[in-house]
């Protein structure tokens, strides 16, 4: 078997453990065991399968045979499938990087302005810079959908990083829960990009396929941060009636 093909067999085992693991945090109870036994499960896979699809798509670029000589568009395939492949890899492991620090890291966020935790940010920021560049000169919107809402990700983090007065100590658990479905967005997205081009190859650049991990993530993110605001606002009680 070839390096490749090894590469993308265990792609698939450590991403179908992190892919199935991520539901379970998201519908237990927050902080209860089992929502800590399936994070850990689903950032595992998911570290593995980050790690992975980065020297597959260092091999998709730099590999001494072609891939999937059946796809034309070489230009579009290198941008999806090393380009972007890369960029999502090193996103999904900087957003598990991020949302276990800031739980690690909930008393002092000062820690997280380290070296350790800034190049990872920045190797996301710099890789996704890259492929909305090259997504622009190949004319393909997606690259440049998923750059922006991975760059926009790691700036957001950034503010809470640097950010001079102390936030609130709940607000941690809104930066972790974020940067989880983050992960979760940006290992799907990259998920599809190996099983894809197998399953239906017509399809494989299909931008609404592509996107609907970022619409269903970003949705996500959008309802659970309405729930939160809702549950940390003070609630108002009304003048209480005059005894008669």
């Amino acid at each position: 078997m070839a390096l490749f093909e090894i590469l993308v067999v265990l792609h698939v085992v450590t991403g179908a453990v992190g892919l199935t693991a991520f539901w379970g945090p998201i519908v237990t109870r927050k902080g209860a065991a089992n929502h800590r036994r399936w994070g850990r499960a689903a950032c595992y896979g998911f570290l593995g399968a980050g790690t992975l699809a980065i020297a597959m798509a260092l091999l998709s670029l730099y590999g001494p045979e072609q891939r999937h000589p059946e796809v034309i568009d070489r230009a579009l395939f290198d941008g999806l499938f090393g380009w972007m492949m890369l960029y999502l890899g090193i996103l999904t492991i900087g957003f598990v990087d991020y949302g276990l620090a800031v739980v690690r890291h909930s008393r002092d966020r000062r820690k997280l302005r380290s070296l350790r935790y800034q190049a990872v940010i920045a190797a996301a920021v710099v890789s996704g810079a890259w492929c909305g560049i090259y997504g622009f000169m190949v004319g393909h919107p997606l690259m440049m959908l998923v750059a922006f809402i991975g760059i926009a990700a790691m700036l957001i983090q950034q503010r809470y990083i640097w950010r001079k007065v102390d936030p609130l100590r709940a607000t941690y658990i809104g930066e972790h829960f974020r940067a989880l479905i983050g992960m979760g967005i940006s290992a799907y997205t990259a998920f599809l990009s190996v099983g894809l081009i197998r399953m239906v190859p017509e399809q494989v650049f299909n931008p609404a396929i592509w996107a609907g991990p970022s619409v269903i993530g970003v949705s996500l993110i959008l309802i659970f941060t309405i729930k939160a605001k809702k549950l940390a606002a003070p609630k108002v009680s009304g003048p209480r009636p005059h005894p008669q």
